[in-house]
């Protein structure tokens, strides 16, 4: 399975409503033995959005968005997704589909790395995800 960057602002963010139910799914991840997947682009939109003031009511510094993403790598059971030889053919795959532009391309970009690394399962909160008929997706902050 393959976990969103909103799921991990949710659970860094304090403020947020959804702060409590992601902290508690990603604190369920960490304690299974199931392989997560992140992109590499997850991550690094992690460090971007939770250290940015104008995004993030109360943002992280940079040291502390830093070891938290540390904190995932350390799981054993953590694999980061990286473009391989397949990524492009995946990538156009997945954006024959429907249009992608603006906010889509790198949520096309994280479903093309799923495809390519043979990944069905995306948890996010984020709906855009529906669109991509090539995973499957589950908001694991709703019942």
């Amino acid at each position: 399975m393959a976990i969103d960057v909103n799921l991990l602002l949710y659970a860094s963010d304090r403020g947020s409503p959804h702060h409590h139910a992601a902290e508690e799914f990603l604190k369920g991840c960490a304690a299974e033995r199931e392989i997560l997947c992140f992109g590499w682009l997850t991550l690094m939109a992690y460090v971007r959005i939770s250290t940015h003031s104008r995004i993030f009511a109360r943002p992280l510094s940079p040291d502390s968005a830093m070891k938290n993403v540390e904190m995932l790598l350390g799981l054993p059971q953590v694999r980061v997704l990286s473009e391989g030889e397949r990524f492009w053919a995946c990538y156009r795959e997945v954006t024959g589909e429907l249009p992608v532009r603006g906010n889509l391309v790198p949520d096309a970009h994280l479903v093309a790395l799923m495809l390519e690394h043979d990944v069905p399962l995306l948890y996010t909160n984020d709906t855009d995800f529906k669109k991509f008929s090539s995973i499957r997706v589950r908001d694991p902050l709703t019942p």
